[in-house]
């Protein structure tokens, strides 16, 4: 490119950039709603499983029955919100949905122990909520499993005991593993919407036209207009990990600068699907809609909420053809993890190669419709 090409680049970005300014929706759309999400999103997003609320039934009523029922009342899983008296006010409770989970204890539950034959403790569990229910589960049967040791040993220390240790989330914070990938999912909307909407405004405003009978290129064209939101979603990237950091107190172990180098080629690529869909969007409304198309998948199948490694095989291949996929692990990798680009190569590697296939192809398509 020569001086003059870069003149009317700059020129073209020049004029995106007084479009941005002087567009007040734009700007809101592009710093206070994701801001916005990040704070709801950060604080009301809570996988961990704590005070289930849960009603007793203790038959039995004896000195056995309630260092059982202390146990459980003892562990942080489980809040004890009533004592019912009978089994139908229990299985009310759980229908009308003040208690999750039900715990009764026999009438011979304390007989039986002495006799040294099983006493059985019934657990009921509402599976509506499938990871409160499989947390109960787990957890009663960790309790109980413990109280049949400590009797069967006769308070002798067990011989066998497991000490597990949680590596780079110790505290096994939600926030610490959500953020980085809303991170990653509010750059991706961002940058989408926003190069979406830069040729669909022109269309709208019937400008398009005039772009065409002046000096600039349509290569030109594209680059300019794409500059501003470059650099826009950058720094709305580096705000977001700001905030991350100070308000949510998330420790980012490895080098940001890593993370930032690997988050550009994520970000031209979602500007190059902006630009695809603004080739099939005339209006906003519908580049929006489009929009929300593309970031559906990268929730669901990036690994931003459910593993990977639990979807079917199928929907795993698939994911890994998800930009958000490699970007979200990456920043995981940095922020939790401290990896760098010896363990991360191959993210980088991948999301240049997706982002140079789709800004070809969204260039050519946008040459084509505009020729």
């Amino acid at each position: 490119m020569n001086a003059s090409s870069w003149q009317r680049l700059l020129s073209v970005a020049r004029k995106e950039l007084i479009h941005i300014l002087r567009d007040p929706q734009t700007l809101f759309m592009t710093l206070f709603v994701p801001l916005m999400e990040l704070f709801l999103l950060g604080y009301a997003i809570d996988t961990n499983v704590r005070n289930v609320k849960t009603i007793v039934l203790d038959h039995a009523g004896t000195q056995e029955s309630r260092s059982l029922l202390q146990k459980f009342e003892n562990s942080d899983d489980f809040l004890i919100v009533a004592r019912a008296f009978s089994d139908e006010e229990l299985s009310q409770a759980l229908v009308a949905g003040t208690a999750r989970v039900g715990i009764i204890v026999p009438r011979d539950y304390s007989q039986r122990l002495e006799a040294g034959q099983t006493a059985q403790v019934l657990i009921v569990v509402d599976g509506t909520t499938s990871n409160i229910a499989a947390e109960a589960v787990n957890v009663g049967n960790a309790i109980a499993l413990r109280e049949s040791l400590e009797r069967a040993l006769g308070g002798q220390p067990l011989p066998v005991e497991a000490r597990p240790r949680v590596l780079f989330n110790p505290d096994t914070r939600s926030a610490n593993f959500f953020i980085p990938g809303l991170m990653v999912i509010m750059c991706q909307m961002m940058a989408t919407m926003l190069s979406a909407n830069a040729i669909v405004r022109e269309k709208e405003s019937g400008t398009l036209e005039q772009l065409f009978m002046t000096p600039v290129r349509r290569g030109e064209l594209i680059i300019g207009k794409m500059l501003p939101y470059l650099a826009l979603t950058t720094l709305e990237f580096c705000f977001i990990a700001f905030l991350m950091r100070v308000v949510f107190q998330v420790p980012i172990h490895g080098f940001f600068a890593t993370l930032l180098l690997l988050a550009l080629p994520f970000i031209l690529a979602m500007l190059g699907l902006g630009l695809l869909i603004s080739t099939r969007a005339d209006t906003k409304e519908a580049a929006s809609q489009m929009m929300m198309g593309t970031v559906l998948p990268s929730v669901f199948l990036s690994g931003y909420v459910f593993p990977i490694d639990s979807m079917p095989v199928f929907f795993g291949w698939v994911a890994q053809f998800v930009p958000a996929t490699w970007l979200i692990d990456a920043a995981r990798g940095v922020i939790l993890r401290g990896a760098g680009f010896r363990e991360l190569w191959l993210h980088g590697a991948v999301l240049w190669g997706m982002a140079l296939a789709v800004l070809v192809v969204s260039t050519l398509k946008v040459r084509k419709r505009l020729a």
